[in-house]
């Protein structure tokens, strides 16, 4: 397991329609991609931020969410443990990849993605 980059953050929001509106017309924010009313996705530089509704967050995410990127899920877990963290779950999602979600020492979601899909 190497962390590679922050791949997202993303804020949950309950209004998709009027985040998204705000985003674009506040900071000049480009959609990049956009699921229904689950997830809007813009690029900002190398990075993304998106807006994500309550069903597509971390269960019991509400704020802003970051996930960083790895090369694979091994390990991740074990060092997030033994550095004090906690497992909350894992999400498969076929061939765009694995995403882990963990409480921090202070409860705060994060999330650890790899591209690497399950063997």
């Amino acid at each position: 397991m190497a962390i590679q980059r922050i791949q997202s953050v993303y804020t949950v929001v309950r209004d998709m329609d009027k985040a998204q509106v705000f985003y674009e017309r506040a900071l000049g924010l480009t959609l990049k991609f956009r699921d229904q009313s689950r997830w809007s996705q813009f690029g900002v530089g190398g990075s993304n931020f998106a807006l994500s509704s309550v069903e597509e967050a971390a269960q019991g995410a509400t704020g802003t969410v970051v996930v960083f990127e790895a090369d694979s899920l091994d390990g991740v877990r074990q060092s997030v443990e033994a550095a004090g963290g906690k497992f909350v779950s894992e999400r498969d999602m076929g061939s765009h990849g694995r995403v882990q979600v963990f409480l921090d020492a202070e409860n705060q979601i994060f999330q650890v993605f790899s591209r690497q899909a399950s063997a």
